[in-house]
């Protein structure tokens, strides 16, 4: 038994925030992050870019109202619900045949409650079992797997995968270095238990190393920093040169092994999905495989990177685009804060 995706869905910000508008707000241009990114533009939630560029802590609430938890725009939670509600109808499924809610983010407005609980919550899947899971950028993968032993074990019968995140509230917009890189977004997939081990998840590697988990960090918020908020990391930290060589060099390696507990090679794969960091990461990654770029898709371009959402983002993209065919082989690969990493090879 594996599983399988029967359904994708996604949801995006309204306000697209172009390289030429952040010309407006730090040093920077168009030219020289297309160059170095190959990002266009990226979309922002509503309300939290203001947050993201000021150094002011949200207010403090007592008894937050669950009516506000669920209506909140743009959000983790409200933006992951609405790509569930696309997921399903994809599916064909009802949210109260959901027996699993798995939300992979960083960047949850709330501590308590998580934000899978506000997607069951907000699409109504009463029977379902929900938690969030952190990897970071590798989240989605993360999540994913382990939605794959919850079913093969007998467990649970299906889940929704989420991978979402508001990234522009812990984003330094005074930074150039990481203003430009991140976005907002949900994505999200219905996966089912599948008899026919041909179909659907054929294979996985995982894999973490927190030695290095100083090269990609955030602080967490909610501590008051009143008078050490200006230099504590909390905003996004990044060593963009060593994420860049950790990046060009484990994810090739974990898709090579992935790969190789099915006898395939990279040549046999029709389409990497990849995270989408950086254009010129996956080129580096596509070098590496000996795989010419029109079977790397991207929209790294549009959507920025969007953390754990970025996935599950482009997934449904080919999707509802017929530019995933059944039958085909892919390969879903991330990596991430951690430092983390994973692979699935999947066939459709």
């Amino acid at each position: 038994m594996t599983i399988k995706i029967s359904g994708t869905g996604s949801a995006l910000p309204e306000k697209i925030l172009t390289n030429k508008d952040l010309e407006q707000m730090v040093e920077t241009s168009d030219a020289w992050i297309s160059e170095r990114t190959g990002i266009k533009e990226r979309h922002i939630a509503k309300g939290s870019f203001a947050y993201g560029r000021s150094h002011e802590a949200p207010q403090s609430r007592r008894g937050l109202p669950q009516a506000e938890l669920e209506g909140r725009e743009e959000s983790v939670a409200s933006l992951s619900a609405e790509a569930c509600r696309r997921a399903l109808a994809d599916a064909g499924r009802t949210a109260e045949e959901v027996d699993l809610i798995l939300l992979a983010t960083c960047s949850p407005e709330m501590l308590l409650p998580c934000s899978a609980c506000q997607v069951q919550s907000a699409i109504g899947a009463k029977n379902a079992v929900a938690f969030d899971i952190n990897a970071a950028c590798s989240g989605f993968l993360f999540a994913l797997q382990t939605a794959h032993a919850y079913i093969v074990s007998g467990m649970y019968r299906n889940a929704l995968i989420i991978g979402a995140e508001v990234l522009s509230k812990i984003v330094d917009w005074e930074d150039r270095g990481t203003c430009v890189l991140f976005g907002d977004g949900a994505g999200a997939v219905f996966v089912e238990a599948s008899e026919d081990d041909h179909t659907g998840i054929l294979s996985m590697t995982a894999g973490s190393d927190g030695s290095r988990g100083g090269v990609l960090y955030c602080r967490e918020r909610s501590v008051d920093y009143a008078d050490i908020f200006e230099d504590q990391g909390i905003h996004i930290c990044m060593n963009g040169g060593e994420v860049y060589k950790f990046a060009v060099r484990q994810v090739p390696d974990c898709i090579e092994k992935a790969l190789a507990k099915i006898d395939l090679a990279p040549g046999d794969i029709d389409q990497f999905v990849l995270h989408q960091a950086n254009l010129r990461i996956i080129e580096a990654i596509a070098k590496r495989l000996h795989v010419g770029m029109e079977h790397f898709p991207y929209n790294v371009d549009r959507v920025g990177n969007t953390s754990s959402a970025a996935i599950p983002l482009l997934l449904d993209e080919l999707n509802k685009s017929g530019r995933i065919q059944k039958g085909q082989l892919l390969v879903l690969s991330g990596f991430g804060a951690g430092l983390t990493y994973g692979a699935c090879v999947v066939r459709w």
